[in-house]
């Protein structure tokens, strides 16, 4: 067989998008993305047989270090048979080669191989694998396994929900909690809008994600991060920008009719002789124009505050192939009530749907389930669409150069902390 170090853009794409391992991560697109908002260099390296098939590719990401050395990082690679021992060890003995000839000290992969599944009633789903056979392979090869996390600590999420699309959409929606179909039928109740965002709406949903940056405790992306993620991404494949919104003066219009008919119905109760029934009934309803008078409340003053239509909340979803996944989420820190951001997900799931999909990722989660953790309500909410929680292999490095390895693990989460308090602390001051 035949290492190819540069594989063509049209060649390269076909190969990976028709591939059972695709993955968005994987896409030529990408790593021209990583290189001008991260400044990696991409590598698009292939393996071909006698017949010049292509058999397995991998976008492979340079991060430059001092005097000369790099290491390499494989998002979700490689986009290959991990099941065909011959052909994974064959890839990889020329990955080691390129890469010490780049003087990388390591490779980094995360491969889209999953270990555990369970469906929406809990139920542990058979694979037709072992997944054993995996990592059995890739130690073969050298890799070393990174551990089984279970929260953000890794590159990409080892957890997340996927929700197969190969099936009649009914079915879909059968699995959403019954929670989820109420909070969707409010939501279309206060006429909450979703459309699909232009390059023009990025500026608005970078001020969504750092909205969400500050309540969820991560630091997220600036603007033109976002702005070359759409300009980039767009080019060859589809990057959905949905954008929830709600107009403040229809709904306060909406609770002030319905407060209105409350009252009517009050007065048929202006009696001391009620019945059982008929109190329960009175409770209720004085009940329902309490909440009724805080709701008009906050959404006055959220009238006064911004304008009539205000943005919600902003969801960027990657399709690649016939793959879709839910890759930033950004949500204001209002009118949560209204459950905006329940009516996006369903939106972007129909649409998704729609136009093909056949595998919708939710793109992370969480593995520790217990109730101090501070994610628990991202996963539950994630949870209430669905989707099959799967678990990945997580990561695995492939060393060449031990020492400077050593070097490498030992300081650079150090400076990593050090960098992500910088970033937290330059971000406070400009929004100061």
């Amino acid at each position: 067989m035949k290492f190819i170090e540069n594989v063509e853009k049209n060649r390269y794409e076909k190969f990976v998008k028709n591939h059972k391992k695709s993955h968005f991560l994987q896409s030529y697109a990408w790593g021209e993305f990583a290189k001008k908002s991260k400044n990696l260099t991409p590598y698009y390296v292939g393996l071909e047989d006698k017949k010049k098939n292509l058999v397995a590719t991998a976008l492979l990401l340079e991060k430059k270090l001092p005097l000369g050395y790099s290491y390499f990082y494989s998002p979700r690679g490689f986009v290959i048979d991990f099941f065909n021992k011959e052909l994974v060890t064959e890839f990889v003995e020329y990955v080691k080669s390129f890469l010490k000839k780049k003087k990388g000290i390591f490779l980094k992969i995360d491969p889209d191989v999953i270990i555990n599944e369970e469906n929406c009633l809990g139920e542990k789903v058979k694979l037709n694998y072992n997944p054993e056979d995996v990592f059995s392979v890739l130690k073969g090869c050298g890799f070393k396994h990174l551990g089984f996390t279970k929260n953000f600590e890794t590159m990409q999420p080892r957890y997340t929900f996927r929700i197969d699309m190969n099936r009649p959409f009914e079915e879909i929606e059968k699995n959403f909690s019954k929670t989820t179909k109420q909070r969707i039928s409010k939501a279309e109740s206060l006429n909450t809008k979703v459309r699909l965002g232009t390059i023009d709406d990025v500026l608005e949903f970078s001020h969504l994600m750092d909205l969400t940056e500050n309540r969820k405790d991560f630091v997220s992306h600036n603007y033109e991060y976002y702005k070359s993620l759409y300009e980039i991404y767009n080019q060859d494949n589809k990057m959905d920008l949905f954008i929830g919104s709600i107009n403040v003066k229809d709904v306060v219009n909406t609770y002030e009719k319905e407060k209105e008919e409350i009252l009517k119905a009050l007065e048929d109760f202006n009696t001391d002789s009620l019945s059982k029934s008929a109190k329960t009934k009175k409770n209720e309803l004085e009940k329902r124009l309490d909440k009724l008078n805080q709701y008009i409340e906050e959404y006055s003053d959220a009238l006064n505050k911004y304008q009539e239509e205000i943005i919600l909340n902003g969801h960027v979803i990657m399709e690649y192939g016939d793959k879709a996944w839910v890759l930033y989420a950004g949500n204001h820190n209002i009118l949560t009530d209204s459950y905006a951001n329940y009516k996006t997900y369903y939106e972007h799931i129909k649409y998704c749907y729609e136009h093909g999909i056949k595998m919708y990722d939710q793109f992370g989660t969480i593995g520790d389930l217990s109730k101090d953790n501070p994610r628990l309500g991202l996963h539950e909410f994630k949870k209430k669409f669905g989707g099959d929680y799967v678990e990945f292999t997580g990561e695995f490095d492939l060393v060449t150069n031990k020492l400077m390895y050593f070097v490498f693990t030992k300081l650079v989460p150090i400076y990593r902390s050090i960098i992500k308090k910088r970033a937290k602390k330059e971000k406070k001051k400009i929004t100061e």
